[in-house]
């Protein structure tokens, strides 16, 4: 399991194929190593590891591929990756879009009680939602390490799962809720004190 973040990836990747160590010997599981982070380096030696994310550019699906179409016209460099991250954007400024013409205003105040509930297509083939916890339904993928740098979808979910913004599993954090609509209208809503605590008002 690998909670390395970012660009930190890069090096680390490197030295697992430096160091001969392959799926077979110590198979990693990362959450923060997508297409672009392998996109710079020899990723053969790496064939057989593991991501887990909402989105690999590999997902073959119509909306996918006319959003990989459209980047790589728009960047003019047909080898440029997508992501998951890009793919996040693309939810979510078309849930903004949908919210801003919900309230009639790009007012920051009436779009955020304006996008609770909106939906918006996700590259994946399926619809996200925006919860009152201001995060959104999305599907879970683990996807395995090819060749050329993209991502074998070998298990994900049956549905969308519902994002959380704490930890049921932690103690510290199971009493704590996000609800943004009234009367709660907080992000870290303790639900045994009932006081919402980390903000000034």
């Amino acid at each position: 399991m690998s909670t390395i973040n970012g660009d930190a990836n890069i090096p680390f990747y490197k030295e697992l194929g430096n160091q001969g160590v392959s799926a077979e010997d110590i198979p990693v599981v990362a959450f923060s190593v997508g297409e672009e982070e392998l996109s710079g380096i020899d990723t053969k030696p790496l064939v057989g590891h593991l991501a887990a994310w909402n989105y690999f550019m590999s997902v073959d699906t119509t909306k996918n591929a006319a959003f990989i179409k459209q980047w790589h016209e728009f960047i003019k460099n047909p080898k440029r990756v997508t992501n998951d991250p890009m793919e996040a954007h693309y939810i979510g400024f078309n849930m903004w879009v949908k919210a801003v013409e919900k309230a009639g205003t790009t007012d920051p105040d009436a779009v955020q009680k304006a996008i609770i509930g909106v939906e918006a297509p996700n590259l994946t083939g399926g619809i996200s939602k925006m919860l009152p916890n201001h995060h959104i339904t999305k599907p879970v993928l683990i996807g395995e390490i090819q060749e050329d740098g993209q991502f074998l979808t070998v298990w994900q979910t049956n549905k969308l799962v519902p994002g959380d913004a704490w930890s049921d599993y932690l103690p510290e954090s199971k009493p704590i809720i996000a609800d943004w609509t009234p009367p709660i209208m907080c992000g870290n809503f303790n639900t045994e004190t009932k006081k919402c605590s980390g903000q000034n008002y």
